[in-house]
């Protein structure tokens, strides 16, 4: 099946309204060490497109009778989104089907299908761990840098698509002082704004231990990832609020318990209906 109901296993602290979740491929070659797709994709830091995938899309497309997250376990436009352009027909396959869709990427890559993006009932949800494209390297080594994304970022705005920045994961000792000035750059240009802090598995946790400090904090085992501390997180959490309260830009987390009052948590209220 290519296109599945959406269901990040079973957790009662997620928020999201029913939705249906595509990937064009498996595995991402961004090779973040924070992820967590690690631990039930083989080989996951190869993106490769799924096999027959357009006539599969086509047969299975119908069924959305809410809106499509692209990618949840991958990228949309890794590096070799470049070249071969499956995304990209993917997008077509969506446009002719009136989807309502929410894109979810790190890439710069995104502007290059803005011709069909500003035909569809779409949103674009960008990945920004930090503003420092060294620092960057260290966590996402592969992806784009900060700066491209918010170059990217502010392309869309100006061509009017709604977009959403997700400031996923805040990692304490390495982005956590960021917080603020993140949202103060990216505020003219998005709607909404999702926080959410570091929830390593096992095989990124330790991924993440080669790089950064991690044993200061006693780390959770909940729902087969590892959380920080209830009151560090929703700390965290706040200034993310607080900060975003005084832009009066729309606020939500991502399976952290912690109460907001957005209208989704993905941002999807964004996509046209």
């Amino acid at each position: 099946m290519l296109i599945s109901e959406f269901d990040p296993w079973k957790s009662k602290l997620c928020t999201c309204p029913k939705k249906y979740s595509f990937s064009p491929y498996t595995g991402c070659s961004h090779a973040c060490v924070y992820c967590y797709i690690s631990s039930y994709i083989p080989n996951p830091f190869k993106s490769r497109v799924k096999k027959d995938l357009y006539r599969r899309l086509r047969r299975e497309v119908h069924k959305v009778d809410t809106y499509i997250s692209m990618a949840n376990s991958s990228d949309p436009y890794p590096p070799e989104e470049r070249y071969n352009r499956f995304t990209r027909g993917c997008l077509q396959i969506f446009k002719e089907n009136d989807i309502r869709l929410l894109i979810l990427t790190k890439s710069d890559i995104v502007t290059r299908d803005v011709d069909l993006l500003r035909e569809m009932r779409v949103a674009v949800s960008f990945t920004i761990t930090t503003l420092d494209d060294d620092k960057a390297k260290i966590i996402e080594p592969n992806a784009p840098a900060p700066s491209r994304r918010l170059s990217a970022l502010k392309k869309l705005n100006r061509e009017g698509i709604p977009c959403i920045v997700r400031i996923d994961p805040i990692i304490p000792g390495f982005n956590n002082e960021e917080i603020e000035e993140i949202v103060e750059e990216i505020y003219p240009y998005a709607d909404h704004v999702v926080a959410s802090t570091i929830k390593p598995r096992r095989d990124s946790l330790k991924r993440l231990e080669k790089v950064i400090n991690l044993r200061d904090y006693r780390l959770e085992r909940k729902e087969g990832a590892f959380y920080l501390p209830e009151n560090l997180r929703f700390s965290l959490l706040e200034r993310v609020e607080r900060i975003c309260r005084e832009y009066n830009l729309s606020f939500a987390t991502c399976r952290e318990g912690y109460p907001f009052r957005a209208e989704s948590c993905d941002g999807s209220h964004l996509i046209p209906s």
